[in-house]
């Protein structure tokens, strides 16, 4: 499947007619075990030529429906495209920003976002020129395939018939939704870096959303399990950059594709498990969430007489987990509000792996010894002079208290890289709830855990560390021979992500992890000023 290319040889095509005919490009097809009453059902993309005023020609696209048997033949076109003038130096810019305005302005989008749909209705074309001008015809046709793929998604979803929606999901979303999602990867980056990030957001709720429903609907057992297996790899997106003194790596991914670490699931990957059809909404609505991280650390590089140092400290790490969903279901509205809450955090930057260069490696925290407090308290009784009844009378009393915070911070190191590390604990008992497991009847409750002046999250359930916080830092000691070069230096986080009920009433828990690894710039150039 590589439509890019296709279109890229409709203009100068040897076989487009002097008629003009159209030219198609199969997308999908029926197969036979799906043939209902002799029919043949197809999906295809129709190129056709045009001309307007002054004998200018153009291009416009469209996306068909095909259903024929023996007696009738039917039509549906499902969507038509701006027209692509041919003698522009990009003909097919104004596809490519149709394709990408249309996913974004039909992506689902938090119930508390604040920012309106409205804003995001017109792309700028320089950021997608760009796109199209820096990458090679080969990586950029990855790409192309799969923002199509996408918008297809939204037209068989919201303007076909279910047929058609069938079709897609069978023959083009399960076989190509891994491999476009990975091939895209590289251009994908340089696109959300250089397009801004609410359009970034917005382009990856649709691809969560598609994802969501792609591996709750092979869960169901609807068929889909027979024709494609489950993702080899997880399903979401991340990359990493170097920008003005931060390291940044950005991680998005559908919660249901994360690795299951442990639940009282029965059947450990499927859905539903339990028939209950409270515990089947719960669960519908755990599927259709999203984590979404950002990691800033921030790093400075100091030059002297006999090395280089690097200095690095967290500067802002947040994570949200966000519904899926186009509106509030006010049926069961409780249990639909039920949301994942990330329960560990562990975050790891320093040199590539071998490197020669880092002399040492030093921690700027101790592991921490948990602060007690004791009061003292004894009895003393006592009588004075000959009297049998006692008139003096002191008492003390021994109290042992410990202060436990919601989340524990600890600093490690793996050969020369550095580890930050924040683990949730239960207030009251201090365990860790990441590692937890409910046993009969008794242990962490963590209810309400989005309300009071004690809670570990924000109102809307996410999580924000800042560095006013958390200021211990780690450094690393080069080699002076490294000055005047740009290192590649390695950051990576794991995050789990767990479920306990909240506000209803459910014995249903599990955590999910993810992990995401990539790399950044390390210039060691020393400023001129």
């Amino acid at each position: 499947m590589d439509i890019w290319s296709w279109i890229c040889e409709l203009p100068n095509s040897d076989e487009w007619s002097e008629s003009n005919s159209p030219q198609t490009f199969l997308l999908a097809a029926s197969k036979p075990t799906r043939l209902k009453n002799n029919s043949a059902q197809t999906i295809e993309l129709r190129a056709e030529r045009k001309f307007g005023s002054e004998s200018e020609s153009f291009l416009t696209f469209s996306i068909r429906f095909l259903e024929s048997n023996s007696s009738i033949a039917a039509e549906i076109i499902i969507w038509t495209s701006d027209i692509c003038p041919l003698a522009s130096d990009k003909p097919f810019l104004p596809l490519i920003l149709q394709l990408l305005q249309e996913i974004v302005s039909r992506s689902p989008t938090a119930h508390d976002s604040t920012c309106p749909r409205s804003q995001l209705q017109k792309l700028k074309p320089e950021p997608v020129s760009w796109t199209l001008d820096s990458h090679s015809p080969e990586s950029f046709s990855n790409f192309f395939n799969f923002i199509f793929l996408a918008h297809l998604f939204w037209l068989c979803a919201c303007d076909a018939p279910s047929e058609v929606g069938s079709l897609y999901f069978h023959s083009l979303l399960a076989p190509n939704l891994e491999t476009f999602s990975r091939k895209a990867g590289p251009v994908l980056r340089n696109f959300f870096i250089t397009v801004g990030t609410d359009v970034e957001i917005c382009f990856m709720r649709t691809f969560g959303y598609i994802a969501s429903k792609w591996l709750v609907s092979s869960d169901v057992e609807v068929g889909l399990q027979s024709l494609a297996p489950l993702p080899s790899h997880n399903l979401g997106f991340s990359y990493a950059m170097e920008s003005h003194g931060l390291w940044i790596l950005k991680g998005y991914s559908p919660a249901k594709s994360m690795q299951l670490e442990f639940s009282n699931n029965g059947r450990k990957n499927q859905f539903p498990a339990i028939i209950d059809a409270r515990e089947s909404v719960l669960k519908y609505a755990l599927a259709h969430q999203q984590l979404e991280a950002v990691i800033q650390l921030e790093y400075t590089v100091g030059f002297s007489d006999g090395f280089i140092q690097v200095k690095a400290c967290v500067d802002n790490l947040r994570f949200h987990v966000v519904k899926l969903g186009f509106k509030k279901n006010d049926q069961d509205a409780d249990w639909m509000d039920e949301k994942y809450f990330p329960s560990r955090v562990r975050v790891w930057v320093g040199p590539e792996v071998g490197a020669s260069y880092v002399g040492g490696l030093s921690l700027g925290q101790s592991t921490d010894n948990m602060e007690r407090e004791v009061e003292m308290q004894k009895s003393l009784k006592g009588t004075n002079g000959k009297s049998k009844v006692p008139n003096v009378k002191t008492m003390t009393t021994m109290k042992s208290r410990t202060k436990i915070r919601n989340w524990r911070w600890d600093q490690d190191v793996e050969g020369n890289a550095a580890i930050f590390d924040a683990i949730l604990c239960d207030n009251t008992t201090g365990a860790e709830i990441a590692t937890w497991k409910p046993s009969n009847g008794s242990g962490i409750q963590f209810r309400k855990r989005y309300t009071g002046g004690s809670r570990a999250f924000t109102k809307t359930g996410g999580l924000i560390f800042s560095g006013e916080e958390y200021k211990d830092s780690v450094m690393w000691r080069l080699n002076k021979e490294m000055e005047g070069s740009v290192l590649k230096w390695r950051i990576g986080a794991q995050v789990w992500l767990t479920y306990l009920p909240n506000d209803i009433n459910s014995s249903y828990y599990e955590t999910r992890c993810i992990e995401w690894c990539d790399e950044v710039d390390l210039p060691l150039i020393p400023s001129k000023y």
